[in-house]
């Protein structure tokens, strides 16, 4: 379960970086994808220190 987040999380960060960075209009969706990421990120460190 963790590895499954931990690729969607990486899988979430590239898509918004291909989007930031090319100047693509994808409202303000992305940012919300964005922290979905971060928070699977934050999950799977916590749970793998724990």
């Amino acid at each position: 379960m963790g590895n499954l987040l931990y690729l969607i999380a990486v899988i979430l960060v590239i898509i918004w970086a291909v989007s930031f960075f090319g100047n693509y209009y994808t409202g303000g969706i992305i940012h919300i994808l964005l922290v979905i990421a971060v928070i699977a990120i934050i999950l799977r460190v916590i749970r793998s220190a724990a």
